[in-house]
């Protein structure tokens, strides 16, 4: 009786996933200890590629997954990465330490290309008088896998909807962006992500 009562998961459900994330050699990346949460239908919350797999399923449903980079976090992208002077950046800097920032046109004047999307731009090296910057997510150019299993699925709520994340949830989802966009200058915030990161994080 009680799997008649069993929601499904369908567009505007609100998922709890548990999840494992490895490379496809089988090394972990990541494994948390609480849920991924994520609003189901089409609001970037996860890859559409697991998207695709849950849909249809319900409680306790788990499944492996490969992911190509071109579904996943892209491949990795040379021109993404930025020589800066150190001195625009706060004392200390290390590596692991990330900057939202603007890519620039160069000074070219092409106002053809917008593409003011904040990067998250992480050091990967600092010497006396510059700091090498990558905008790449640490896992762009890899091939992922991922296992799944299903822990919890509820209606959202109309706000949740209107929100396009789930309560408090709109920040844990495999590091896919928020769409939190500054009003950018084409500088780099002094805003820092996190510092000393050892291993890439998905979120």
């Amino acid at each position: 009786m009680l799997n008649e009562l069993r929601m499904k998961i369908e567009k505007n459900t609100v998922v709890s996933l548990r999840y494992k994330l490895t490379d496809a050699q089988n090394n972990i990346i990541e494994e948390q200890d609480s849920p991924m949460v994520y609003l189901h239908g089409g609001y970037e919350g996860t890859f559409p590629k697991i998207e695709s797999l849950l849909d249809g399923q319900d409680l306790g449903y788990e499944a492996s997954i490969q992911l190509e980079p071109s579904e996943a976090f892209g491949e990795y992208d040379p021109e993404l990465l930025k020589i800066e002077p150190r001195a625009r950046f706060p004392e200390p800097l290390e590596v692991g330490m990330q900057f939202e920032g603007v890519p620039d046109a160069e000074e070219e004047g092409d106002s053809g290309e917008v593409d003011d999307e904040p990067l998250i731009y992480t050091v990967t090296d600092v010497a006396d008088s510059q700091v090498v910057l990558d905008g790449n997510h640490p896992l762009a150019g890899m091939a992922l896998r991922f296992w799944v299993q299903v822990e919890d699925i509820r209606a959202a709520t109309d706000e949740e909807i209107e929100n396009r994340h789930p309560e408090g949830g709109e920040a844990f989802a495999f590091g896919m962006p928020s769409d939190e966009s500054d009003d950018g200058d084409d500088d780099f915030t002094d805003h820092i992500s996190g510092a000393g990161a050892s291993s890439p994080t998905l979120h």
